[in-house]
Order: C-alpha cells, then structure tokens, then sequence
C-alpha cells in the first residue's frame, strides 16, 4: 500500500498557515500579541503503564566500527531568494491584513487541538476527540514549535516548552514505530524551533537528542538500513530486528536533513553516519534501475534491492528526491554527491516523466508529472497527477539557483503553474488528491483542442456528434474543468506542497501574482475545511457542500 504521509498531514495546516503566514514576511514586521496563554491541561495517556518498557537501558546488536565523518568546511552557495524592492504603504497594508488572517486561523487550530488534545498527536477536527496517529508524543504540540516562533507567539510557545518536559521519546504504547513520520515531525520540529531561536532553548536540542537516541536503534541492523515500521519493543529486549523488505523510497531516503542537522549541533557522528550509508546506497544503484536515473516507489531495503517497476514523484517516492538539494545546502556544497544525484535525477524526469496539459491558458506551461510503470519488459505512462507532487516546481526552483541552472528555472514555473491551475480550474478554488490530464504532443507549442479533450474523457475517438454529446455528460456529471480527464480521488486532505512550492517560486522570483495565487488558496482551504475544533480534510473538492472527512483531516501543519 502506498503510504500517503497522511499528506503530511497531520499537520499539515499548520504548514499551510505557518508558510502562508511566511510568505508575507517581505519584510520585517511584528504584530500585537495575542492573550491565548492559559495553561492547557493534559489529557493523560492511559496507555502507558507504569512498568512499560524503556530504550534507554538497551545495548546495540550491530555497533558502527568506524563512523563517515560529517564534512565540516562549507563553501559559499549561490544567492536563492529575489531582490526585493521597497514595497508601497498599499501593499505593506495588504500584506499585514493577510498576515492577521492567517494568524487568526493557525490559533482557531491550535486552540482546538490546546484545549482538548493537548499531549496527545491530534484533535479530530470534526468531534473534537484526541487522537494518538504517532506513536503518542504531542506531535502536534512538537510539529507546531516552529509556527509558534514565526508567528510571534511567545506565550504559547512559553506553554509548549514547559509541556516538552512531560514527554518521554524513550517508551511509547505503540507496537511500531514509523521512523519516517516520527522524524519528519517531532525531530524536524525540534530542530527547526531550535535553529529559529538561536538556540535559545536548551529544551529544544535536548529533547531532539533523546529522539534521536531513541529512533537509532532502528538502525541497529545487519546492513546498517533503518526498519521502517520499527518493531522498537524488540530493540529495547535485545533481539534482533531487520529491515522491512517492502519499504517505500520516500521513508527510506527523507531522514537525511533532520539527521545531518542533529550531528551539525550535537557533533555526535552517529546520525550522519546513519543516513549517509543510505545516500552510498542510492548512489550506488542510481543509474542500474528501470529507469535509470529514477529509483522504484517500493524497494527491498533487506537485500538493498532496487528492482523495482514503478517510478513517480508522488507519494512513496516524492521526498527523497525533495531533500537532494536541500542535504547539499545544509553540507554547505561541500560535496558533489547530492548535485550529482539531483541532476542525474532531473533528466531522467525530463525524459520519463514531464509533461505539460492541454489547457485553454494557452499562454502558460501548465506542467505535471505522470507515473511510469514496467510490465513485461514494456514502459507504460499514466498521465496522472496528485497533490503531493506538487513540491516539485519548488524543489526545481532551488536546485535551479544552487546548481547553476537558470535553464531549469522555467520547468520549476511551469510544474507550479500547473498546480495553481489545477486549485483554480475547481468549483470549491482547492485542488483535488488524484486526477488525470490530457497531455500535449510537445512542451513548447500547445494549443487548445477541446475534441481532442473529449476524446481522453470518452477514452474513444470522436467520429459523431452522439460522441460529443456523451463526452459532454460525463464533464458536466463528473465536474470535470477543462483540460483534466477525472479526478481519481476528489478529496482533499489538507496537502501544503501546492502552497509551499508557491512561496518558493515567489521568493526566487519576486513575483507578486504568486502572492495573490497563495491568497486564493489560503482563503479556499480556510473556507472548506473550517471546523469547531480546528481544519478537517474534505470529501469532494466539486462539491461547495461536501462533507468535511471524519478521517482526521489533521489541524495544523509543518
């Protein structure tokens, strides 16, 4: 099954608002504090008994002879974000109204999840019931530290930091543990919040550390790959664990940043030693897959095999290829590694994978990426797309400026372009899960051929008029916008990559219309996905009254 981060999900909104919230700090700006300071209280994990077992007395099976060293020499890098002109008093009054906006949303959200979850992952944003979805530490409270910095809040962040001392990353009620959501989450939140403020709060790095003790006994295997789905109650017994032989890429090859970033401050050269091992490997096996270039969705991280059939940006795959760039600024260059592999990278997706859509907006690259899929020695493309691809055209924008590529800086507009239409082109303005496109023949020259659109929705060739007739029911039945073919998955469940490459591309490029294309998605996900107790998924993005999804549709965000 392929893991859907849960978008990320979890908090995701709180990503979505942080970032947006970001994206309006041309400049320097502070805004009046906020009087939400009461000290919540916790709602108490029953699940943990007293006797529960603990990692911290448990011994390695597997220990590290000689640990690679972590390069400590950077070098210059090229400048990433635009010269900004002064703004005008109008648009600095703009600006501000929106940033008092979406700080009003992120604290509906973080109130909701402050007043009855607080300590436990999430509040269920439909009936205000906690939820325990990572392996119950707060994640929400952790993932949301570095919101709390950016938005100025320091009484509520005064509040979390005082709850940090409460949790214990060294015993958990959960059988597994997902590494990679436990990482991406409650490490990335430390650190984040700790880099912010300048380590201003010993907590932070402390806390961070001792997940990080925790999580890298996970490691603690024959090979030296991390166990996914980490069976953690063996590791603190002394029994051996091994990696999962069905692991998806992205889990595998997302650890890089938050691990590098943990050695860099403590200078214990474990955590480093751990993913750069997995880097060797995907190095190593780069150009030896199906599609060379490209790694497989699910690989076999037992017997480090990367036989894989089926290769996408999407979920399964879509951080390892995001985090290339951004190891190699944090390394400060110092190695050709990840620009090699980025590189090798980008040309098989060029090859294999871009596209752009037949759309009415002639003017424009509207670019997406498909799936591709071996069967039977033959390659076969689907010309889908989804939400959590949607971090490309940010992530193709940065390595544009860091690699020295200014070609590649149009690809990183096109592909964000593409998912701004695809938010625009809904009746509710928010982009759904899953859909299908009608791809044009070459990148450059692509006009509008409305018959050639109802024949990829009829899936036949258009020869009577009965044809068009029944291409045209089935757009009007499906609420199918023009250039699209169907929506697999018409939900939306509070995804931040659409929002995220935005601000990059706007940062890199100064362009303002990417402001106002933020704006209309922050407006349009405050206005479907609003609830009680914070921000919900949403059923059907074609809909102006769909439900709001009783999956935990997540609160807040990275």
């Amino acid at each position: 099954m392929v893991p859907n981060r849960r978008g990320r999900s979890l908090s995701t909104a709180l990503f979505l608002l942080a970032l947006g919230y970001f994206f309006l700090l041309q400049l320097p700006f502070s805004l009046p504090s906020w009087n939400y300071h009461r000290r919540p209280t916790p709602v108490k994990n029953e699940n943990i008994r007293p006797d529960a077992i603990h990692l911290d007395r448990a011994h390695k099976i597997h220990p590290i002879a000689s640990y690679i060293p972590l390069p400590t020499n950077p070098k210059p890098l090229p400048r990433i974000q635009h010269e900004f002109e002064p703004e005008s008093w109008l648009e600095r009054k703009r600006r501000t109204q929106r940033q008092k906006a979406v700080k009003k949303t992120f604290l509906h959200a973080w109130n909701g999840y402050k007043n009855h979850a607080w300590l436990r992952d999430e509040v269920s944003p439909v009936s205000g019931k906690y939820e325990d979805s990572f392996s119950g530490w707060g994640a929400t409270l952790v993932d949301a530290l570095d919101t709390l910095v950016i938005m100025g809040l320091d009484g509520e962040l005064k509040l979390a930091l005082e709850a940090l001392e409460q949790i214990d990353f060294t015993t958990t009620f959960s059988k597994e543990v997902n590494v990679f959501e436990i990482v991406i989450r409650y490490m990335g939140g430390l650190i984040a919040a700790h880099d912010l403020t300048n380590g201003k709060y010993p907590i932070l790095l402390k806390k961070a550390e001792e997940l990080g003790n925790m999580i890298f006994y996970a490691f603690d295997t024959k090979n030296h790959m991390p166990q996914m789905r980490w069976k953690w109650g063996r590791s603190a017994i002394g029994q051996e664990i091994e990696p999962n032989p069905h692991t998806s890429l992205a889990e595998l090859g997302s650890l890089t940043v938050e691990f590098t970033r943990l050695t860099q401050l403590t200078g214990n050269p474990m955590y480093y030693d751990a993913v750069q091992r997995i880097t060797n490997e995907l190095d190593k096996v780069q150009m030896r897959t199906k599609a060379p270039g490209l790694w497989p969705n699910f690989v076999d991280a037992l017997r480090l095999d990367f036989n894989g059939s089926e290769f996408s940006l999407g979920g399964g795959a879509d951080s390892t290829y995001e985090y290339l760039p951004k190891e190699h600024i944090l390394l400060g260059g110092q190695t050709d590694q990840y620009k090699k592999m980025w590189e090798r990278s980008l040309d098989a997706i060029k090859k294999n994978l871009l596209f752009r859509a037949v759309t009415k907006e002639e003017d424009k690259q509207i670019l997406f990426t498909s799936n591709l899929q071996f069967t039977g020695g033959a390659s076969h493309i689907a010309h889908t797309s989804d939400h959590l691809k949607c971090f490309i055209g940010g992530t193709v924008g940065i390595a544009a400026k860091i690699f020295n590529r200014p070609e590649d800086l149009s690809i990183a507009r096109g592909l964000t372009d593409g998912c701004i239409w695809a938010y625009d082109s809904m009746p509710t303005g928010v982009m759904p899960e899953t859909f299908q496109f009608t791809p044009c023949a070459d990148l450059e020259d692509c006009p509008w051929d409305e018959t050639r659109w109802y024949e990829s929705v009829l899936r036949q060739p258009i020869e009577l008029q009965q044809h068009r007739r029944e291409a045209q029911k089935i757009v009007a039945a499906e609420v199918i916008p023009p250039g699209m073919v169907g929506t697999r998955d018409s939900s939306y469940k509070l995804r931040p990559e659409a929002v995220e490459s935005v601000f990059i591309m706007y940062r890199i490029t100064g362009d303002k219309s990417l402001q106002d294309a933020a704006w209309r998605m922050f407006q349009n996900i405050e206005k479907m996905t609003h609830t009680n107790f914070g921000h919900s998924a949403v059923k059907d993005v074609r809909d102006l009254d769909t439900k709001k999804s009783r999956q935990n549709g997540k609160l807040l965000a990275r």
